[in-house]
């Protein structure tokens, strides 16, 4: 069981120490599907790492955009993600993790979403990403809310 650990520790470290000072790296390994919009890996090393809370359809007023109308939500969550990644000193190219949460999730509602995302996000490298259906969200008029973890070279 010690020998295993050891193994696997040292090549945890070889792995993490290849990546250099602020390097980051966008993995989709063989045996794992092909994925569409997302990575299915993303190794960081060297940098500052942001936490972004779940932007949710507010705008600077605390007034809610689009009732009832998740295109339009999606539209406001990424306009204040944006905003709250500036705040920070990066931009959605820094962004290696996002977690979305939709109220009464269907699978018809993800190409409405992605028409958005992909106005944000590299098609070639997009970060990581989690969807999650949920039952509701903070206010009755949330339909969508989306959290980030953004990297910025030291």
């Amino acid at each position: 069981m010690k020998i295993s650990l050891t193994i696997i520790l040292i090549f945890l470290a070889a792995t993490m120490s290849s990546a250099s000072d602020g390097d980051i790296k966008f993995v989709n390994p063989e045996g794992l599907s092909k994925p569409t919009g997302y990575t299915h890996v993303v190794v960081t090393s060297g940098q500052r790492t942001i936490y972004i809370a779940g932007q949710v359809a507010l705008n600077a007023k605390g007034e809610i955009v689009g009732k009832d109308d998740l295109k339009t939500q999606t539209e406001q969550v990424f306009a204040n993600l944006k905003t709250a990644l500036a705040a920070a000193g990066c931009t959605f190219a820094n962004v290696v993790k996002t977690t979305t949460f939709i109220v009464n999730y269907k699978p018809d509602m993800v190409p409405g979403i992605r028409e958005i995302r992909s106005k944000y996000f590299s098609t070639e490298n997009p970060p990581a990403s989690t969807l999650v259906g949920v039952q509701s969200l903070a206010r009755e008029d949330f339909l969508i809310e989306i959290e980030a973890i953004a990297v910025i070279p030291k």
